[in-house]
């Protein structure tokens, strides 16, 4: 399915589930969830980190509501931290076999988002492992140096974002150097394809999961 298309829909689903309360319907789209991430064959060890590591807001939010809250409810209870699920699983759909390239050239492509955007939210994402070897750097420079750099210490990220900025320039000149020019339209190298199944697939559950929210409480 198309990315933008993916994310669109997972986005009406938790927007709709947050308004209207509906716990069979959480479990339908969790149950759908865990099926379509086993059929995209996820490894064991990422699906167990999808159900393990939610389970804490899940029950905290259901303690709340169950044990501790003046007014007893187990609907509401249920109801609320299963919505941590549907939000974890359906994003989770939304990456799986999509990565972040695919999907913000289909941003620009199928969402007509400005080509800017894109390159601006590809530039971001690699530039993170450039940030966590530049942190590595400044720290182990300072202890050579007697001094010791914490997780918080101010004087760190303050050289970290001088690095950020450093690269973001050292990156805009380079694109500008590849012809670059805002504005102007681009040729696509890759292509990513918006199709009528892709519709009629993201119709299909919008529908089937707006049936289950009012039939079903």
């Amino acid at each position: 399915m198309n990315p933008s298309l993916k994310f669109i829909l997972a986005f009406i689903i938790s927007l709709e589930i947050s308004l209207k309360a509906s716990l069979v319907t959480n479990l339908l789209v969790i149950a759908f969830a865990l099926v379509y991430l086993i059929i995209t064959r996820i490894k064991i060890k990422e699906l167990i980190l999808l159900i393990v590591l939610p389970f804490i807001a899940a029950f905290t939010i259901f303690a709340t509501l169950f044990w501790f809250s003046p007014t007893s409810d187990a609907y509401y209870a249920w109801n609320l931290s299963t919505r941590v699920y549907v939000y974890t699983l359906t994003i989770a759909c939304v990456t799986r076999n999509n990565t972040a390239t695919d999907f913000t050239r289909s941003l620009e492509q199928n969402l007509h988002l400005p080509s800017k955007f894109a390159y601006g939210v590809l530039a971001a994402i690699n530039i993170i492992p450039q940030m966590k070897m530049a942190v590595k750097q400044i720290r182990t420079s300072a202890m050579m140096r007697g001094i010791y750099l914490s997780f918080w210490s101010p004087v760190l990220y303050f050289k970290a974002i001088l690095v950020a900025l450093n690269s973001a320039d050292n990156l805009a000149q380079g694109m500008e150097s590849h012809g670059y020019v805002e504005g102007q339209k681009r040729s696509t190298i890759v292509v990513i394809p918006l199709t009528a199944k892709d519709w009629v697939i993201f119709f299909t559950l919008l529908i089937l999961v707006n049936i289950s929210l009012f039939l079903f409480k």
